[in-house]
């Protein structure tokens, strides 16, 4: 037998393999379509009609029982911090300073000493004589004041006794009043003005003392000139002499 006989013999096997494998290729390529297909497709809607109204809810009890209180949690105390003292460190003792000697006392010089008693003397000498001199003035000054005092009380007296001639006292004059007046005197002691400053209750008794005044002008000068006064207080009254 030749060699060219056997492949004729197997076609028939050849063809039935390939038809297989075909097959089986298009059957897996089939599977594997469907299997992404239903993985993609989306799921149908369901549509649910209620006819009856939804049962009511279960009631709650009546006496709820109240929940548990929380534990009580207990503060934990805090624990002060202990406070440590820096001691300070001990400051250095100053250094004692060096006591100073004492000055030498200078010699006494008599000649120095007798001079500044001498000058002391002269001015406790000098304070004396001003304190007399000053008292012998203050004597003086007084001594002045009341001869003029006197002088010019004097000179008053004159006046109002020739005031007094010219008064013509009233008749229903009771008692002894005081009558004060203000004279004004030109430099011959001739009556200037009249006011009278105090009346003495007496109407009448006023009048003839200022119309008394004026009669007498000019009244009497005194006996010292530095004793004039332009400006005089005279004071009657009916009883004096």
């Amino acid at each position: 037998m030749s060699a060219l006989a056997f492949p004729r013999q197997d076609e028939p096997a050849l063809v039935r393999s390939f038809a297989l494998a075909a097959l089986v290729h298009l059957l897996l390529l089939g599977v594997m379509f469907l299997g992404v297909r239903w993985q993609s497709h989306r799921p149908d809607t369901v549509t649910v009609e209620l006819w009856d109204a939804p049962p009511a809810p279960p009631a709650a009890p009546l006496a709820a029982s109240p929940p548990p209180a929380p534990p009580k949690v207990e503060p934990v105390p805090r624990v002060a911090k202990p406070v440590i003292a820096l001691q300070e460190k001990p400051k250095p003792k100053p250094k004692a300073e060096p006591k100073p000697k004492p000055a030498a006392k200078p010699k006494p010089d008599p000649v120095f000493d007798k001079r500044l008693r001498e000058q002391v003397a002269q001015e406790q000498k000098a304070v004396e004589q001003d304190r007399r001199e000053r008292a012998l003035r203050e004597l003086l000054a007084r001594q002045q004041s009341d001869a003029r005092a006197q002088a010019l009380a004097a000179w008053q007296d004159k006046i109002r006794a020739r005031i007094r001639r010219n008064i013509i006292l009233p008749r229903d004059l009771a008692g002894n009043p005081e009558a004060i007046f203000d004279v004004t005197l030109l430099p011959n002691a001739e009556v200037l003005t009249v006011r009278k400053r105090k009346s003495s209750g007496n109407m009448a008794y006023d009048e003839a003392v200022e119309r008394a005044i004026l009669k007498a002008s000019p009244l009497p000068k005194p006996e010292q000139p530095s004793v004039f006064e332009r400006q005089l207080e005279l004071r009657f009254r009916p009883q004096d002499r």
